[in-house]
């Protein structure tokens, strides 16, 4: 703790406390704190895992592999170039030289703000009473409002934590000291993918394993499949498998999979989901239930525990674990607590999320499986980019879009791109599944740029549009 913002008393009060420096110092904006006694507790670094471990470095690091991509498929352009190096500190340090910093003014930037900012671990003790373990020794504090907003972790599975094996996580992975030759990475979804993507373009032997029998399964079979054929042509990939052993020895780690397959690499990256940390939080204390299957925080459409006026948002809550949804929760919940009478409800409809790969996937809304499971009558319009001008520009044969509408009204429920820049390509799809819009008005009403990129979303829309009147 900074000198200047000393421990507060014994049975020090405040309006809202915010356990969770990440999206929940969302919350404590300009019109919350004004007026207001406000606090704030993580046992750091500030950010959460977004600034400091996840999505922001990770995107750092994917321009750097995306840079390494072009260079090393120039040829097929008339270009000649080549890749004398690959500088793995250069690129660590132009990522944390940059994040580092701006985590560590965390604290004083929210006691700035007229925050009381506190660096250790917070221990709920009794109905909004909280223990704050300060280095100097513990300290009760309460509240009017507690937000819980503490994040989640990475998940070892029993095989490989009891093997006593040095493995890594995203939490660790990307501050490693020198790059492997040899990558192995457990998980199929967006944070194996991704780490995939990058460690492979800057050289690194990359073997994937997931249990699934595809690779980013939430994008749907269509993206799923043809991204997985993608994933095939560059790594070693192997699905449908788990680990049932694994091994140091001297020439690398060694696993076995459950098909009886050898497997042997440098380092060894666990990518197999997430857990909330509400372990240590005392939550029974309380009064917070939990989700005893997936350890959430149990929230109401509201963003409310069980606990009178204790709230919770994030990863440690949601089942969905992508950062802006948190933030729009934290709005929510910020909104929620400033106007007791005029409550808001959590935003759960059009949720987007990508995969920063190569190439991107990004999705919204239902996929056609989903809508089937739903009982929808759905019809999904797939496009290749390779059908506009700009494709043709990129020597693009693999990306597509495929939009979901319902049959009859024409009704966007869902999308799904894999694409260079899908992340981005995806918005007008995003907008289109929030506003309820028929595929026809979100392909007439617009002009779209040709050539450009987007007239893969426009094409995808038409198509959409004219199956759905069938």
């Amino acid at each position: 703790m900074s000198p200047s913002s000393p421990p507060p008393p014994v049975n020090a009060h405040y309006d809202v406390l915010v356990i969770g420096a990440g999206s929940g110092r969302m919350v404590l904006d300009e019109a919350m704190v004004s007026g207001r006694h406000t606090a704030i507790v993580d046992s750091g670094p500030y950010g959460g895992t977004c600034l400091n471990r996840g999505c922001i470095p990770s995107k750092m690091f994917v321009h750097a592999a995306d840079v390494a991509t072009t260079i090393r498929d120039a040829a097929r352009f008339g270009i000649d170039a080549h890749i004398d190096g690959v500088r793995w500190p250069d690129i660590r340090d132009r990522v944390f030289g940059r994040i580092d910093p701006y985590a560590a003014s965390g604290p004083a930037g929210a006691r700035d703000a007229g925050i009381a900012a506190y660096e250790c671990r917070a221990e709920f003790v009794g109905e909004r009473r909280v223990r704050l373990h300060l280095p100097t020794g513990g300290i009760e504090v309460s509240a009017d409002h507690i937000v819980i907003a503490a994040g989640a972790h990475p998940v070892i599975p029993d095989v490989l934590r009891q093997s006593g094996v040095r493995v890594d996580t995203s939490d660790t992975i990307m501050r490693i000291e020198e790059l492997p030759k040899r990558l192995l990475v457990l998980g199929g979804g967006v944070i194996g993918i991704e780490m995939a993507s990058i460690f492979g373009a800057l050289g690194c032997a990359i073997t994937l394993v997931t249990q699934g029998p595809v690779l980013a399964r939430r994008a749907g079979e269509e993206v799923a499949r043809r991204f997985t054929a993608i994933a095939r042509e560059r790594w070693d990939v192997h699905t449908g498998a788990s680990v049932t052993t694994v091994e140091q020895r001297s020439d690398g780690i060694h696993l076995r999979l459950s098909d009886g397959t050898p497997l042997v690499g440098d380092r060894l990256l666990v990518a197999a989901g997430r857990r909330p940390n509400t372990a240590g939080l005392g939550l029974e204390s309380a009064g917070v239930a939990v989700d005893a299957e997936s350890g959430r925080v149990l929230v109401d459409d509201h963003g409310r525990t069980s606990a009178e006026r204790v709230w919770a948002l994030g990863d440690i809550s949601s089942e969905i674990e992508l950062k802006h949804l948190a933030n729009s929760q934290a709005r929510t919940i910020r909104h929620n607590i400033l106007h007791p009478d005029a409550l808001e409800p959590l935003r759960t409809k059009a949720v987007p999320a990508a995969i920063f790969s190569d190439p991107q996937i990004a999705l919204v809304g239902l996929t056609p499986e989903a809508a089937r499971a739903e009982g929808r009558d759905a019809v999904a319009a797939t496009r290749p980019l390779s059908d506009t001008a700009y494709g043709w520009a990129l020597e693009d044969t693999t990306s597509v879009c495929t939009v979901v509408a319902e049959r009859g009204s024409g009704v966007v429920l869902g999308a799904q791109i894999m694409a260079p820049f899908a992340s981005s390509l995806i918005q007008p799809l995003v907008d289109a599944v929030t506003r309820g819009l028929t595929a026809m008005d979100a392909a007439a009403t617009p002009l779209w740029i040709h050539p450009a990129a987007m007239e893969l979303v426009e094409n995808a829309l038409l198509d959409a549009a004219r199956l759905a009147r069938r």
